[in-house]
């Protein structure tokens, strides 16, 4: 059993300007075309929404992932000073909570980081050894593009999309096929 092996017609238009891009993507959005990704060199403000994408959870998970290294550093030293090794050093009790902030704070530093950094790659499709295609470098330089899907749009459908790009002012429109 071979793998199924498929692919994807991609046409995409490149911009110079935010402005721009964003104008069009509002213009595709009224137009009701239906857009297969938006990139940019940076995060652009106000594309989020047009674009209809939901906020972001990821700060949620962070909380979580905090939570877990908080609960991790106080219970563990709390079960080793009480009950694994309880020692009387420098006269304090065996329960010495002030002592236990420092490490706490790190540990929820810690976790919170590392454990967002694993969940965003994650959610992002950009574990280990996976690479993904890209349509042109100069999108992680400077320019923004806008691309649509032809492998499944009816002949009227490539037609609006090049005569888009047009009246939208992209400096170039070109297409390239990428594994799906």
């Amino acid at each position: 059993m071979g793998h199924h092996h498929t692919s994807n017609h991609i046409i995409y238009g490149l911009y110079t300007d935010e402005t721009d891009l964003l104008k069009a993507v509002q213009k595709a959005k009224d137009d009701h075309l239906d857009i297969f990704n938006v990139y940019t060199p940076f995060p652009v403000h106000g594309l989020d929404p047009i674009l209809g994408l939901a906020e972001s959870r990821l700060h949620i998970t962070g909380f979580v992932y905090g939570l877990l290294g908080t609960l991790t550093a106080f219970l563990g030293m709390s079960w080793i000073f009480t009950r694994d090794w309880p020692v009387i050093f420098g006269g304090k009790p065996y329960w010495p909570v002030p002592s236990f902030i420092p490490i706490t704070f790190e540990l929820t530093v810690l976790f919170a980081a590392i454990g967002m950094v694993v969940t965003f790659y994650t959610v992002s499709g950009m574990g280990p050894g996976i690479t993904n295609p890209i349509l042109d470098p100069r999108i992680t330089d400077d320019k923004f593009c806008i691309a649509f899907n032809e492998t499944t749009a009816t002949d009227g459908d490539i037609n609006k999309f090049k005569s888009f790009f047009q009246e939208t002012g992209a400096s170039e429109v070109n297409s390239k096929e990428i594994d799906a």
